[in-house]
This record gives C-alpha cells, sequence and structure tokens, in this order.
C-alpha cells in the first residue's frame, strides 16, 4: 500500500542571516585529520530514492540506479574534539560565532538564556544570543552540555566545506550518503533494514519518542545528541547514519517534479543546500525523515543544536593527503 506525508515544517528552521560573513582564513590540508576513522565504500551500481516516497513534495523518488566510484567516508560524523582540532590548527570561527547567535531547541534552552525568539512556524526553535559549537544550549553550557565524542553541532553547511576542505576532502554527494547509509542492504528503509523504530521496544538509532514536541520520554537513552559512536553500526560500520544530526551534503537541495506545490516549494527553497539522515527530533506522526531516501534542505548559513556533518574523501586523494 502506498502512503503518503503531507510536508509538514520540518525541524529545520531557516536562520537566513544576511550578510555573509568573510573568513579571512586560507584552509589548508592538513595532516592532523588523517588519524581520524575512516571506511572504504565498494564502488559499483547503487541505489538512489524510493520508489514507495513517504513525503512527496521532499521528492524523495524515484528509485534510480548510480555508479560510484570507491570512496572513503568518515566512520561517523565530525566530533566536537575533531572539529576542536581544527579550530585550534586554522583559527577558524563558524558563521553562528560570527553572526553571534544560532538556533536551539525549546527544550535545551539554557536558564541564563533570559528571552528568546522563536523561529517561524516551527516555535520549538529558539534563536539564542552566544549559541555556538561550543556553547551548544547558550552561554554557560560547555562544561555541561558540550561533549568531545558528541557530533559537533551549530555548523553551517559553509562551515563543513572548510572543515572537509581542511581534511583533505569534500561533503557526500546524494547518492554517495545514501550508498554508504544502506550499508550494502540496497533497497532498504533503514541502514539497519525495513523494521520501524518505535516508542516502546525498538530503538536502533537517536529519535524522538513520546509527542512532538513537548514530550520526549528518551526511551532510547539520549533527550539530545548521542555520542558519534553509538548504537549498533550498519553493515559498512558506520555509525548513526539516520538520527542524532542531520549531515550536510554537497548538493543542493533540489525537487525534480512539475507539480504546482513542488514547484512553489522549490521557489521558497532556492539555493538551499541538502542534507540527509534525519536527527533526534524526528518522530514518525511529524518529521518522518530518518529514513535513507528522505531528504530535507536549509540555507547554507543555518545552523543548529541538530546539525552536523560527515566527510568524504576520493581514494587516490586520500592515499596521496
Amino acid at each position: 500500500m502506498r502512503f503518503s506525508m503531507q510536508a509538514k515544517p520540518c525541524c529545520v528552521p531557516v536562520a537566513g542571516r544576511k550578510p555573509k560573513p568573510q573568513f579571512p582564513v586560507i584552509i589548508e590540508p592538513s595532516r592532523s585529520a588523517q588519524d581520524f576513522p575512516v571506511v572504504e565504500i565498494p564502488g559499483g551500481s547503487t541505489l538512489v530514492g524510493t520508489a514507495n516516497p513517504l513525503i512527496q513534495e521532499d521528492a524523495e523518488g524515484p528509485l534510480q540506479r548510480k555508479r560510484l566510484r570507491p570512496y572513503l567516508i568518515g566512520q561517523t560524523s565530525v566530533t566536537n574534539a575533531q572539529f576542536a582540532t581544527f579550530v585550534e590548527e586554522t583559527g577558524f570561527v563558524t558563521e553562528a560565532e560570527t553572526f553571534g547567535w544560532s538556533f536551539v531547541f525549546w527544550a535545551q534552552v539554557s536558564g541564563e538564556a533570559g528571552l528568546t525568539q522563536g523561529a517561524r512556524d516551527v516555535e520549538w526553535w529558539r534563536r539564542v544570543d552566544g549559541a555556538t559549537w561550543r556553547e551548544v544550549n547558550g552561554p554557560g553550557t560547555f562544561e555541561t552540555a558540550w561533549h568531545p565524542e558528541h557530533p559537533v553541532i551549530h555548523v553551517s553547511w559553509n562551515d563543513a566545506q572548510a572543515y572537509a576542505k581542511w581534511a583533505g576532502g569534500r561533503l557526500p554527494t546524494e547518492a554517495e550518503w545514501e550508498h554508504a547509509a544502506r550499508g550494502g542492504l540496497q533497497d532498504a528503509r533503514y541502514p539497519w533494514g525495513d523494521r520501524d523504530p518505535d516508542d516502546q521496544s525498538f530503538f536502533p538509532c537517536n529519535i524522538w519518542q513520546g509527542r512532538f514536541p513537548q514530550i520526549n520520554s528518551g526511551g532510547d537513552g539520549y533527550l539530545t545528541t548521542a555520542p558519534a559512536k553509538s548504537y549498533e553500526p550498519n553493515g559498512y560500520g558506520l555509525y548513526n547514519m539516520v538520527g542524532n544530526v542531520w549531515e550536510w551534503t554537497a548538493e543542493p537541495f533540489r525537487i525534480r517534479s512539475q507539480r504546482k506545490a513542488a514547484r512553489a516549494r522549490q521557489a521558497q527553497m532556492r539555493g538551499f543546500r541538502l542534507a540527509k539522515g534525519g536527527s533526534f527530533l524526528c518522530h514518525a506522526s511529524y518529521c518522518w525523515r530518518y529514513r535513507i531516501a528522505a531528504r530535507t534542505g536549509n540555507s547554507p548559513d543555518s545552523t543548529t543544536t541538530h546539525t552536523g556533518f560527515r566527510v568524504v574523501w576520493d581514494v587516490e586523494a586520500r592515499m596521496k593527503h
């Protein structure tokens, strides 16, 4: 039976901050990133998309075959510790730091933040002055909320691009991301197969349990981010390809459809970048986007507490680096 969800406003708020900052730091590839664990993904024929899209307006379908060359990908999303190495070596300043604010989910906003402003259509996202990749829930939260082994958050697409260049790699294409997430399972809904997570007993990833956005039981063990290397890895040995944090990709967010509603949505998202994987805030009742074929987009300057990234490398380039 074919099932389709309405594309509700996703749990991804748009920053739309202007003017964009200028980064004076020149980023050069570094050997410091060579110690970070990577996995080689076999090339060949792979599937992208799905024949049974759940959110039509997101252009999850059709199911297509593509050919890829072998490549390397981070075993996990980039962690706080890894990003700290990058910042220490380059002096890089993120966009959230430059603009002076970022989005924090309402339940995690620090009591010291004072009055905050909600994002349009998604009021549970609050603009918090001083929220950064270090002060993840607002000023004064480093000691309690920042963990070196957790994914780095409050990073924009532009920040992710800079880190990837420093690491000698790049952000993945959508096909590369999906191929890695499938872990050899081909046309599977999730990295572990087709069984849906639930709120009671099956917790294969870090998502929401309960009634979004008010009640989260934390049945999977976490109310916010989990360590980047947690839960069972997929068939390629990759962790948290769905849930935990959204992951930026290299591509623009495009909707390949001639439907009027799809064209209108594409016009609203012009210039947005594609993100994959869903996050700890996703739930089937509202944002069933923690599936491999699911997708969303956001402006390249947007930063939140649930968006990170992982890096890929061309095999030959990594060997030379």
